[in-house]
């Protein structure tokens, strides 16, 4: 059960990371440079595929600190995953809120500017990155 857990602590921080690569660094905004993609619908597709991975995002977690609890790893590591963690409640509990009461505008035919909610989601996925990078690299075989 341990070298499971072992495992686990190295293998889904680096699923989680190319989880969130490809889909906050690359789907998002290529999807907007599809022909045809006008933005209440690429925000339609992105509340869809956001919820999805952050949903998937929540379970890693947990699955995280179960298999932490098990080996008990390094202080850097429960560090780094605290980190990854707190980033993920900060943008499901005060970032995504902002920007879905924007979207729900927009969706309701609204012409609004950027959101800076956005910009805070955005540097939250970078520190979440730099978080998933410090987890797998503290805990690799």
């Amino acid at each position: 059960m341990k070298s499971l857990a072992q495992h686990l602590l190295w293998f889904l921080p680096m699923l989680w990371l190319g989880m969130v690569l490809a889909i906050s660094f690359l789907e998002a905004p290529l999807k907007f440079r599809a022909p045809g993609m006008t933005l209440p619908l690429g925000l339609a597709v992105g509340r869809i595929v956001f919820r999805a991975l952050n949903t998937v995002e929540f379970a890693l977690a947990a699955i995280l600190v179960a298999a932490a609890a098990i080996v008990r790893p390094s202080d850097a590591a429960w560090g780094w995953l605290g980190w990854a963690i707190f980033v993920l409640a900060t943008q499901l509990l005060a970032v995504r809120p902002p920007l879905t009461r924007r979207s729900d505008r927009v969706l309701a035919g609204e012409q609004l500017p950027r959101s800076t909610a956005h910009r805070w989601y955005v540097a939250l996925e970078l520190l979440k990155v730099a978080s998933l990078i410090g987890l797998a690299l503290t805990t690799a075989p």
